[in-house]
């Protein structure tokens, strides 16, 4: 005989609340700004070996990462209200 086990099931949703958020882990901002510098390089060099495919992709994970740098320490949101 084989023993199967229950399926596994999702969580439920309950209305009116979120599910908690992931943990991400926080990269400090110097090492995201200096992981977009090398691949601003890298996307430079290979532009100028033709690879004109890899760079792009290389640019994209460059603009990813000064993205992420932007979002690390403190947020404000809306502490100004705005004049309507």
């Amino acid at each position: 005989m084989t023993a199967t086990s229950a399926p596994v099931r999702p969580p439920v949703p309950i209305p009116g609340r979120r599910p908690p958020l992931p943990v991400v882990e926080s990269i400090p901002r110097h090492q995201l700004l200096d992981q977009a510098s090398q691949l601003f390089d890298q996307a430079s060099r290979a532009a100028e070996a033709g690879d004109v495919a890899d760079s792009a992709q290389l640019i994209l994970k460059a603009l990813d990462c000064e993205r992420r740098a932007g979002g690390v320490g403190p947020q404000v949101l809306q502490l100004i209200k705005p004049r309507g």
